[in-house]
């Protein structure tokens, strides 16, 4: 008796805390019940064919990372041969994976090939005539920075994501050469300022002025020509209600400071009170900010987001950590903003190969014909098991109820998120879990038929039915596991409620089931027959 009572306890103290996880947060948001905070943030989240929200597939364009590799490698290459003093006619960059360096005196050619040393560790040298020589990224090296490319992209779009508030992003990798990224944003009405936030690049650079700034480009070129080691850049002065591309600025071609310096960015006003960007720089960027900063003092230097001078500020003395970014922003402007550097630079442009909104009332309807579903999917089971076992139907009733409840629970519990193929999931559940009590139920049926008696009989039954149940159901769960491990999407959200049915039916169907028949026959001294 004191085995069963706690029996009793367990199977009613499970239904309780499901019940509170996965039912009542459902019910308290349906009618507007006042609940704890902590217990609604476990309700059930739907995905995004319930809830509606954005869909997107971006490819990044990793040529973008090779040749931001390659000019880096360029760059190098010309500092030091400007501090070893080996005079070249030029260094040009030829694709995004190759450039080449002219006219290497023959007297200094030795000194050269000691000067691309390191770049030599990511590029293969092949020599020309006259002193004309061939860099090219390894193939290891380029499919290094590829993958690179994308695996920094999926997580910057992530960060981004998770900062505009999203509840249960999906964000995957997919296609066949895996530089797809699909996004799936569940709730989100303001598309656009979405779509900008994740395909922003989000590079901040800090330059130094050289010249500038200038109605025209052609102000600032020496003989038709940009002057060597600088850009041209657009941007704005930083005048109140200047539009930026309105003028131009010389600004050195190799940044003194960039995002990747940055630990903090954040919005504020500037001195006109207007909205600006506050940003902290980490040690290393604070220690080359103040040393150009104090080599600079009386020059502009250019702060440039995405290929565009944003503002110029002058000099006044030495910087460490902090700096502004101000210009014409508006609030939202400026909250994006910050939310794109401090979520990091992408490390290669992305480009939109799909996109699809999916509104809320198409959810509702979804919602509403899943729900539909599963309720007479579970009247016509209930009907068919107390049509045929009888009383013993409704053993399998209760332990089926048990069963749905445990898994919405389950679900909850562990963030899951309910998707239209996750009720397809949740009716199978109902299958499955009737299945097993089919076979209890006949095996049962067969050994009152072999003259046992009723308690011999069910304890037969379960006990000799239970590895065969636990069988099936492992083969099961390891189908569901490639489901959710090779598949994405839909596929994933059918394969997590099928899972924890699964799970949850084992329980109900060798534990729950059994406690029940225990308990209809725990105050009865004969027991002679069974209704089954």
């Amino acid at each position: 008796m004191s085995n069963l009572r706690w029996k009793v306890i367990t199977v009613l103290a499970t239904l309780v805390v499901f019940s509170a996880l996965g039912v009542y947060p459902i019910v308290a948001s349906r009618y507007g019940v006042h609940s704890p905070g902590w217990l609604m943030d476990k309700q059930l989240k739907l995905g995004l064919d319930l809830k509606g929200g954005v869909h997107l597939v971006l490819r990044v364009q990793t040529d973008d990372a090779l040749r931001l590799e390659t000019d880096t490698e360029t760059d190098r290459l010309r500092e030091e041969l400007q501090t070893r003093t080996i005079p070249v006619t030029g260094i040009t960059a030829i694709s995004s994976t190759q450039f080449r360096v002219e006219g290497v005196p023959p007297a200094q050619d030795a000194a050269f090939r000691q000067a691309a040393t390191e770049v030599q560790a990511n590029f293969d040298r092949s020599s020309g005539t006259n002193g004309t020589y061939t860099f090219t990224m390894k193939p290891n090296i380029q499919v290094n920075l590829r993958d690179e490319a994308v695996i920094q992209a999926r997580q910057t779009i992530e960060r981004r994501v998770n900062d505009l508030g999203v509840t249960e992003p999906s964000i995957a990798q997919q296609g066949a050469a895996g530089d797809e990224i699909l996004v799936q944003l569940p709730g989100v009405t303001d598309v656009e300022r979405a779509k900008e936030i994740i395909r922003s690049t989000g590079l901040l650079e800090l330059k130094i002025v050289e010249q500038g700034p200038s109605p025209t480009k052609e102000g600032l070129m020496v003989n038709g020509q940009v002057p060597p080691n600088t850009d041209i850049v657009p941007g704005s002065s930083g005048a109140p209600g200047e539009p930026a591309g309105t003028v131009y600025y010389l600004v050195k071609h190799v940044a003194a400071v960039t995002g990747r310096d940055l630990r903090n960015a954040r919005p504020s006003l500037d001195q006109n009170n207007q909205p600006a960007v506050s940003f902290t720089l980490n040690t290393e960027g604070g220690r080359k900010f103040g040393k150009v900063t104090s080599e600079n003092i009386g020059r502009q230097l250019a702060i440039v987001l995405d290929g565009q001078v944003q503002s110029a500020p002058r000099i006044d003395g030495r910087i460490s950590t902090d700096g502004q970014i101000f210009g014409t922003f508006t609030q939202e402007e400026v909250q994006n903003l910050s939310l794109i550097l401090r979520s990091g630079a992408l490390p290669a442009t992305l480009t939109y190969l799909e996109e699809r909104t999916i509104g809320p009332t198409l959810g509702a309807d979804s919602i509403r014909s899943g729900v539909t579903a599963s309720v007479v999917g579970l009247l016509l089971v209930a009907m068919f098991m107390l049509a045929y076992y009888r009383l013993s139907g409704v053993n399998a009733v209760v332990a089926l109820v048990f069963n749905l409840i445990i898994l919405l629970g389950l679900m909850a519990y562990v963030g899951a998120v309910m998707t239209l193929p996750g009720i397809a999931g949740f009716v199978l559940t109902m299958g499955i879990g009737v299945d097993s009590n089919v076979l209890i139920f006949e095996r049962i049926k067969e050994e009152i038929d072999a003259q046992r008696g009723v308690r011999a009989a069910i304890n037969a039954g379960f006990s000799r039915v239970f590895w065969t149940l636990v069988d099936t159901h492992i083969s099961a769960l390891i189908s569901a596991a490639f489901l959710f491990q090779f598949g994405s999407g839909p596929i994933r959200g059918f394969a997590v409620t099928l899972f924890f049915g699964l799970v949850s039916n084992l329980f109900t169907s060798l534990f729950v089931s059994k406690t029940l028949y225990e308990v209809a026959l725990a105050n009865r001294q004969q027991v002679a027959t069974l209704s089954i």
